[in-house]
């Protein structure tokens, strides 16, 4: 992938099509740096950055971040020495304002969307790949009822341990919900996105070395 300025690469696509683990993927084979809202709050936070105090203080008070400190914790994320190369976003933005918010970010940086990826899934697969995970508690080892079983039964194939544990989210109903939240808020993005000429979809039902593949093939296509 051959860029003159740093990368900024959006991930979209419902819960559980792969954005994480790509993001991951992404920054080992191009070195752009994962960012995920929940960690980038987390770590301004221990920094005790502005953003960060004012982000631990909605928190401990049980409130929802607002866009502004999100924002605010992202620029200065970005302005660090480690994200020169690019950085992919996972999980931001969920919202047109705040897509229209991070444009007007990164204007002001002299930087732009280099491209948006839309993960694409079928969502009563999805809701069947995610109600049957659990993990070793453990190690965190992952598992699947149907998909990825442990060798043996009832035993963690890499610590041995004997305790799995779900995500309370990860139910079906629950899966369900967030499937039709994503549809209602963030899926309206892939048009925002596609006007603008930087959108790629991607069948992400495949093995996760094919997403992996075409994803590569995808940036390479929008950065050429």
């Amino acid at each position: 992938m051959s860029r003159s300025a740093p990368a900024v690469v959006i991930l979209l696509g419902p819960p559980g099509a792969g954005k994480g683990t790509q993001a991951r993927m992404l920054e080992e084979d191009h070195g752009l740096v994962q960012l995920s809202t929940g960690d980038l709050l987390r770590a301004a936070v221990a920094r005790g950055t502005p953003a960060g105090r004012a982000a631990k203080a909605v928190m401990e008070a049980g409130g929802l971040v607002s866009d502004d400190i999100v924002l605010a914790v992202l620029k200065d994320r970005m302005a660090d020495p480690d994200v020169a190369n690019g950085v992919t976003l996972d999980g931001f933005p969920r919202t047109r304002a705040q897509a229209e918010a991070l444009d007007a970010l990164l204007t002001e940086a002299g930087q732009k969307v280099t491209a948006a990826v839309s993960l694409e899934v079928d969502d009563a697969a999805m809701v069947e790949r995610i109600a049957g995970r659990s993990t070793c508690a453990a190690c965190g080892e992952g598992y699947h009822d149907r998909f990825k079983q442990p060798a043996i039964a009832g035993t963690c194939d890499k610590c041995g341990g004997h305790d799995f544990k779900r995500r309370a989210d990860d139910k079906a109903e629950t899966v369900k919900a967030r499937l039709e939240a994503y549809h209602a808020q963030t899926a309206p993005l892939i048009a925002y996105y596609e006007a603008q000429g930087v959108l790629s979809r991607i069948d992400a039902m495949g093995s996760i070395p094919e997403i992996r593949a075409a994803l590569a093939r995808s940036l390479n296509e929008v950065t050429a």
